[in-house]
């Protein structure tokens, strides 16, 4: 569902990131408006952060090899870290520059009209691009607040569309405050100002990105709700208590399992080893991303997992 989601979501803001760009270059070359300048290059940006995205999304779904043991899931992170960084280069760096060049060297709009009609048009584009990622999102944010799912989402492609697409629209806005402002008090400054708005706009949503690819990245846990579903599957059959357990993220739909458990005193090797299939069986049954497991059977000494064993269950 959530790869589904994430792909549906990408491929629409594509579609409005690339007509949109066109429409602002246009108007670019009309008007002369920074700011028309910069939302161009930023929907340039966005639109090949679509592509990248759904780079990523396929070269995750290669086969694993004897060198990647474990697949290539962390691919669609490694793309959604990238994105990210043509996000803050791209689109908020050169922004800034522009912005603060139109600034200090500021020149009169022409015909500032179409850059307001085509600002209105990109609002549209990207309205709908955007409410597709809500609706996408929802389908697997459950109860989490919005600030949670960006936060926790172990899927890259849906919190990297919704800011962007949010950045978009907020920028689209400012956009058309600059280009309005420039127009009735003949001021070209405001121009300037509208588009180093936009830079910082995009750097602060760039470095929120870095920062939530990065930690999927080096490697997250599953969640809460999902370690306690794994750790109440692995208690029966042979199995008393999880004395502690790991889980590790190998992509977005992929979840890596290890755990120590308290086997019966005096279980023979045959009774461990059906108690440990019968455990593996409950976990992919409660968790479907449980697909790598590995459970090492042992006695529960509590002076020795002081601190690190799991409650009973």
């Amino acid at each position: 569902m959530s790869a589904a989601s994430g792909t549906k979501a990408v491929v629409a803001a594509l579609l409005a990131n690339a007509g949109i760009a066109v429409m602002k270059f246009i108007a670019f070359l009309i008007t002369g408006s920074s700011s028309m300048l910069a939302e161009s290059v930023h929907s340039v940006a966005d639109s090949g952060n679509q592509g990248l995205l759904l780079v990523g999304g396929r070269r995750s779904r290669r086969q694993a090899t004897a060198e990647h043991p474990f697949g290539f899931g962390r691919d669609r992170y490694v793309y959604g870290f990238l994105v990210a960084l043509v996000l803050f280069t791209i689109g908020g760096m050169f922004a800034l520059y522009e912005g603060i060049h139109k600034i200090t060297d500021p020149h009169e709009l022409d015909s500032p009209l179409i850059a307001i009609a085509v600002l209105v048009g990109a609002i549209g584009l990207e309205t709908w691009s955007f409410r597709t990622a809500i609706h996408e999102s929802r389908k697997v944010k459950g109860d989490a607040s919005w600030p949670q799912f960006i936060r926790r989402a172990k899927v890259p492609e849906l919190p990297v569309v919704l800011l962007e697409d949010l950045a978009a629209l907020v920028g689209l806005f400012l956009a058309l405050g600059g280009v309005g402002l420039t127009m009735l008090t003949d001021e070209p400054i405001w121009d300037g100002i509208g588009t180093v708005s936009i830079g910082v706009l995009l750097i602060t949503v760039a470095v929120i990105l870095i920062i939530e690819t990065k930690s999927l990245l080096l490697g997250e846990s599953a969640s809460p709700a999902a370690i306690s579903r794994i750790e109440a599957a692995l208690v029966g059959e042979g199995i008393e208590r999880v004395i502690h357990s790991r889980t590790l993220h190998l992509g977005p739909e992929e979840v890596l399992v290890a755990a120590k458990v308290s086997m019966a005193a005096g279980s023979s090797m045959a009774e461990c080893a059906a108690a440990i299939n019968a455990a593996e069986a409950r976990i992919r049954a409660a968790e479907p991303t449980a697909r790598v497991i590995y459970l090492e059977p042992d006695l529960y000494q509590p002076e020795l997992v002081e601190g690190t064993a799991s409650p009973a269950r």
